[in-house]
Order: C-alpha cells, then structure tokens, then sequence
C-alpha cells in the first residue's frame, strides 16, 4: 500500500505529492519548491520519512509544477519522467516565469518519456497513465487502480477544472479528456489534484459547473 503526501508550495500554491510504500520508496510528483526554504521543507520530510526517491515525474511542465526540478532532481539522482509533448513547455519555463516576474531555474533534461497506457511501479503499486491534454498539450495524469486514487496534475479540481487560455491549452481537448479519461473512473475515485483540495469523481461529475455528466 502506499501514502500520499501533500505539499502546497510556490507563489502559485501548487500541490506537489510524495507517494511512498511501505519500503520507503518513493515518487515525487511535480516538485514546485520555488526557493531554498521550500527545498528545505521538502528534503526534510523525506529525511524525516526515511524515504528513497525513485522517480521524479511532472504531470505537466507548465512552471509552478517544475520550479523544484533542477534542484530536486541535483539531489537525488534519479529518472526524470514526463510526456514527449510536454518538452516544449519544460524548455520554456525560464523565459515564462521571467514574464511573470519570477525565477526558475532551468530544468534537467528528461531521462525518459511516458506515453498513454504505459504504467509505473513504486514497489507493488502500479500508477497507469491516462493521457489528459487540454490544460497543456500534453498533460498526463497517473491512475492507480488498486488504492483508487490518481494524480491529477491542474486537469480537474474540487469542483473547478484546469485553465484552457494558457500556451497549449483548449477548452474542447480539456472537457473531453475529463468526460472520456477521468468521468470513466470509479465514482469513489479519489482525485489529488494539482491546486486546492482533494475530491473524488462522483462528487465532480454531480457538482463540477463547468463538467457534467
């Protein structure tokens, strides 16, 4: 069984998720430490856990999910994972959160890519990706079947969905990725969404204004 960890980072109060087993392995997923402080936040628990980072994954590269790349990934040494079609936006990162007035440092190059349908382990887990674009050209979302539960990156939220007005997104990509990938879950599938708190499908597909079934 695993455990899911939420840390709310970065001016954009993003959720980065640590998911570990019961070996103390573990899977960072978009790491958005913005400064040391929260770099500090972040090596800490997985100090204080005891825990050995297997991968780093970004659901999607828009900056406020890989601000902490370069320095997590400088860490900790371990495979760097994100979609093809992401790589684009992860390149980019720097010269965006210049126009935002911030600073991110740039991001190491992916040591491999996930597509839809391919699946990773932590241990006994296995987390499949769905492939979700829409908020991003090519946003991934990570579905363990077992434990009932995904990661879903800035897709869909409690009751509210990613943007679309953002470089690469679309409004028809992104409701059909949640009508066709997410709304096909499970009702009591839990969602850890990118921003804000968690919820699960049944709950969005009954109260989300902007997707319903």
């Amino acid at each position: 069984m695993t455990s899911v960890t939420c840390l709310t980072l970065n001016p954009l109060q993003e959720n980065t998720y640590i998911v570990s087993d019961e070996h103390q392995q573990a899977i960072i997923f978009d790491p958005g430490c913005y400064d040391s402080a929260e770099e500090k936040i972040l090596f800490d628990l997985i100090l204080t856990k005891n825990l050995n980072v297997e991968k780093v994954i970004n659901t999607h590269c828009h900056l406020d999910h890989v601000f902490g790349n370069k320095a997590v990934l400088e860490r900790y040494e371990c495979p760097f994972l994100i979609h093809r079609g992401e790589l684009e936006m992860l390149n980019a990162c720097s010269v965006v959160a210049q126009s935002y007035g911030m600073h991110c440092a740039p991001s190491p190059a992916p040591s491999g890519f996930l597509e839809e349908g391919d699946t990773i382990s932590l241990g006994d887990a296995v987390f499949k990706v769905l492939f979700t674009p829409g908020h991003s050209p090519a946003s991934i979302c990570l579905y363990n079947e077992v434990e009932n539960y995904v990661i879903a990156g800035d897709v869909l939220f409690r009751e509210s969905i990613g943007r679309y007005d953002l470089p690469g997104g679309n409004q028809e990509i992104l409701y059909q990725s949640i009508r066709t990938q997410l709304y096909m879950l499970p009702d009591d599938t839990i969602i850890y969404p990118g921003h804000g708190p968690e919820t699960t499908i049944g709950h969005e597909k009954k109260n989300n204004p902007f997707v319903r079934v």
